[in-house]
């Protein structure tokens, strides 16, 4: 896409740029394109993956088609927006959501359903997550009894930071904090379920939610390889750390190089963009059961 064409197209603003999606005002709208740009240990690195982007937003459309939910998506085609002329409209295909805006809630809403990441760390300390006791002797990546509600705060930059379920209410009200976690962990079920149908389990997710008045909008990307924490069932075993569908190569291949995750990262090599690449496509295809109109 040409953004120094976009840009022009809104005097006085510029796109608000996160670490991978890219946001327009539209005054009564908001397009949201998703990039190629790839982060890791926080930091954007300095080439991306083709057509990651659109994969995101593909599978987010899926899930958004799938769940029985109020989201915030008025289309997926950028030209229902007054584009500026000259406007290169091929580059937004596939990576594009026109939304309505939302007042956003200031709290990622993460749903646990696996002990695995952050989660598995401090269960080693406190036998806990997020300050929820749970079993002893439970191993990595082992199964939880029941899905989990561990909220976090939202980061501009850096790593958004677990908080319990009580200072959740402490800001934004115990009503909102409680129907919030409801509806995310009824989501988590329903997407787990047929994850696993198709051989995929999700372990976990997080969810972002905006206001209209009283109602509640799910926003953003949902239920993506970026966002959750998808593995093969069939390679799936407790006790280690599971493959998983997503940014895997690249962090694997990151903690192999001497880069001080201090100082801006090293370019990714050829064949761990084409694997990561594939990786990103499988998780579309075998979840939606669609191919990837992108994939050549």
């Amino acid at each position: 896409m040409s953004t120094a064409v976009l840009q022009s197209s809104l005097p006085g603003t510029q796109p608000r740029r996160g670490k991978v999606r890219d946001i327009y005002d539209f005054g009564d709208r908001l397009l949201f394109v998703a990039s190629d740009r790839l982060s890791a240990f926080d930091w954007v690195l300095p080439n991306g993956i083709p057509d990651k982007g659109r994969v995101l937003t593909q599978v987010s459309r899926f899930w958004f088609e799938r769940l029985d939910v109020n989201d915030h998506v008025l289309s997926l085609d950028p030209t229902t927006l007054p584009l500026p002329v000259g406007t290169d409209v091929s580059s937004l295909q596939g990576r594009s959501m026109v939304v309505r805006k939302t007042e956003v809630v200031p709290i990622e809403c993460v749903v646990r359903g696996y002990l695995a990441g952050s989660g598995w760390k401090e269960y080693q300390t406190s036998q806990t997550v997020c300050g929820i006791p749970l079993p002893s002797g439970l191993l990595q990546a082992d199964k939880l009894p029941e899905p989990i509600f561990t909220p976090a705060t939202k980061a501009e930059t850096g790593h958004d930071e677990n908080i319990s379920f009580k200072e959740t209410c402490n800001g934004i009200g115990i009503e909102l904090a409680t129907r919030l976690r409801d509806i995310s962990i009824g989501i988590y079920q329903k997407a787990s379920e047929y994850a696993l149908e198709k051989g995929i389990i999700l372990a976990d997710t997080k969810f972002e939610f905006g206001l209209d008045g009283d109602e509640i909008i799910l926003i953003d990307e949902v239920l993506t390889p970026d966002s959750s924490r998808y593995w093969p069932a069939d390679r799936y075993q407790p006790g280690q750390s599971p493959f998983s569908y997503d940014k895997q190569f690249v962090r694997d291949w990151l903690e192999s190089t001497s880069w001080d995750k201090n100082s801006p990262p090293p370019a990714m090599p050829d064949d761990i963009v084409t694997k990561t690449r594939e990786k990103y496509i499988e998780a579309f295809e075998v979840l939606t059961g669609e191919t990837f109109p992108w994939k050549q």
